[in-house]
């Protein structure tokens, strides 16, 4: 069969499928997407947990230790979770509120996020003691970590 043959045979095969590996393409977000996708999930579990150890913290409902102990350990389990989900990809991505600074100053967001996995995990600590004094003081510090990191890497 002559060459030409073939390809008007080929020819519209390879349109259908690279059209089709392009619509696929296009609808499927991008790995960078994804990552914001999870970063903000993870962001708003930890938020949904830190609302009710605030509220206690700040004595607008009353301390219960076991609830307190029971978010403070969600978040300390979430913290590491948030770290990982800023890669390099994702500088620029669209619905990101992360600051270009995170990528010109790395090691120092790099030590806020060790700041806040540390920190998280401390408020657990604290919580397992039923302390309420102790708890809420933990709290407040890892409060303090979220927001310096907010204040300087996270568009408003």
């Amino acid at each position: 069969m002559p060459s030409h043959h073939v390809l008007r045979i080929i020819a519209p095969a390879l349109l259908v499928a690279l059209a089709a590996s392009g619509a696929q393409a296009q609808g499927q977000p991008s790995k960078a997407e994804q990552a914001v996708k999870y970063r903000k999930s993870v962001y708003q579990a930890i938020a949904w947990n830190f609302g009710p150890l605030s509220a206690m913290a700040q004595g607008k409902i009353p301390y219960d230790a076991a609830e307190f102990e029971l978010r403070a350990a969600r978040v300390a389990a979430l913290a590491p979770m948030v770290g990982e989900s800023f890669t390099a990809d994702t500088k620029g991505v669209a619905g990101s509120k992360a600051k270009p600074a995170i990528w010109s100053s790395r090691a120092d967001f790099d030590t806020k996020m060790k700041d806040l996995v540390d920190r998280t995990a401390a408020l657990a600590r604290a919580a397992q003691g039923g302390d309420a004094a102790k708890a809420k003081a933990a709290f407040l510090d890892a409060a303090g970590t979220c927001k310096a990191c907010h204040d300087e890497y996270k568009a408003d």
